[in-house]
């Protein structure tokens, strides 16, 4: 798809175009504020509750992610079947739903099935949000708008920060329930901005073979030649089609499954969720006030949307493939020097330093580029479905990491004691693993419309 830059209807359409990705993306700032506002409330629900190292990091911290995995494994389906467009509005009513429960939960199961019900919102919202976004995007838009859903998921994670740390102190005992709670009012907002948004053309042709209401999105859209380009997408789907049904896992997806499932295999073992959901933790250990570990997550948040906007810059410039190579360096670099800094007790500034040049990295490379690439490599015809097995791997190695983070970095049961160096010299490790993969493995994606891309990854028969 291009626009025509020449033309005024044409410029309109490349702010409905933007505002359009915008509003899909929010889902995202919803998913960044769920998945970090639990750091505050970590330390203050393990003193309510009394709950063990292990059930605390099974129910309290981990609940949310095992229903993400749930949401991001069957999300694919509702999405490829009802729309990206229903399933958006449905993933808001999640949100809204979890964030009142949690607030007044009374007990841990309570809460627990709570943060289950936001997991499944997030889940099913890493699936549909990327998928309808590269859907409606130009190649020459494609990296940074739908690097917008990660720059909305590091903008709910800063304010999630700001919002622990601006809560604390107002309601005693309960000063977690409000930065839970107040995740109800984006979560309704955006709910209702979804109704506003128009259905993904490519699945209107490939499911609802509408192709006429798809020409009229495009032209909403400012698309050049609509009618073109429908007639480009659709041959391209009867192509597939004619080459036989053949089941996802099949040969012929072989090596686009492999790329999702290494991209999303080392996002998470980066340590970057670990690290996010337990930042305070983190910082207390290396010897931090409370209030002061809350306020120095800020600074981590902050760090983490001013690098975004470096990957969103350069993404659709130098390319996915360079943004992971340069991450990379960045990963081994800063983990090593975390482990360094616990194992030889360097302080908390150093410590610092160091947690905030792994974040930087991460922004800047596998967070820009991870639900992008994964949103693109796959065919019109099962998009959603390999969205949704991406996010999903992504998602059960988040839940495992962060269920057994607890047995390490508890400072009185852990297994390491008063000190956890081995979690982040492990983590480089796994770092030096992944630029191996970039080197040898991943390809460049930038620039190349999706159905080029789908005639380059996709084996025939």
């Amino acid at each position: 798809m291009q626009l025509s830059p020449n033309d005024a209807s044409a410029a309109k359409g490349g702010v409905n175009l933007f505002g359009i990705s915008l509003t899909a993306a929010l889902a995202g700032f919803i998913f960044g504020f769920d998945t970090v506002v639990i750091s505050g409330a970590n330390l203050p629900i393990k003193e309510l509750w009394h709950t063990s190292p292990w059930f605390h990091g099974l129910f309290i911290m981990s609940m949310a992610l095992w229903g993400t995995v749930v949401g991001s494994i069957f999300g694919g389906i509702p999405t490829e079947k009802y729309g990206r467009k229903k399933v958006l509005f449905w993933v808001g009513l999640l949100f809204s739903v979890s964030a009142i429960g949690s607030a007044l939960a009374q007990d841990p199961y309570t809460f627990s099935f709570f943060r289950f019900i936001g997991g499944v919102g997030i889940g099913v919202s890493s699936v549909a949000a990327p998928t309808y976004i590269s859907e409606i995007s130009t190649p020459a838009t494609r990296g940074r708008l739908g690097a917008m859903y990660q720059f909305n998921i590091v903008l709910g994670i800063l304010i999630a920060y700001l919002s622990n740390y601006f809560f604390q102190g107002i309601g005693g005992d309960h000063d977690w329930r409000w930065m839970l709670g107040i995740m109800a009012v984006p979560s309704i907002i955006y709910t209702l901005m979804v109704i506003r948004i128009p259905e993904s053309p490519r699945w209107l042709i490939a499911r609802k073979k509408d192709n006429a209401a798809a020409i009229g999105v495009m032209k909403h859209l400012g698309i050049e030649n609509p009618e073109e380009e429908v007639a480009l997408v659709s041959k391209s789907i009867q192509h597939e089609t004619k080459a036989g049904k053949q089941g996802f896992f099949s040969a012929k997806y072989s090596k686009i499954i492999w790329l999702a499932f290494m991209i999303a295999f080392f996002n998470q073992w980066s340590g970057i969720n670990f690290i996010l959901y337990y930042a305070p933790e983190i910082l207390e250990r290396a010897g931090l006030a409370s209030k002061e570990s809350l306020f120095n997550s800020i600074a981590i948040g902050g760090t983490n949307l001013i690098f975004t906007f470096v990957g969103l810059y350069l993404i659709d410039r130098a390319g996915r493939r360079m943004l992971l190579l340069i991450g990379s360096f960045g990963y081994i670099i800063s983990l090593a020097m975390v482990a360094y800094a616990f194992k030889a007790e360097a302080g908390a500034g150093f410590l610092l330093f160091s947690l905030l040049l792994f974040v930087a990295s991460h922004a800047m490379g596998q967070g820009a580029v991870i639900w992008v690439f994964i949103s693109e490599i796959f065919p019109n015809k099962i998009r959603a479905l390999g969205q949704s097995f991406g996010a999903s791997i992504h998602w059960v190695f988040a839940a495992i990491i962060t269920l057994l983070v607890p047995i390490f970095l508890d400072k009185d049961k852990g297994i390491f004691g008063q000190n956890p160096w081995p979690i982040f010299a492990f983590f480089a490790f796994m770092m030096v693993l992944q630029l191996i993969w970039v080197l040898t493995a991943m390809p460049e994606t930038k620039g190349v419309s999706l159905e080029d891309l789908e005639k380059k990854l996709v084996k025939e028969d």
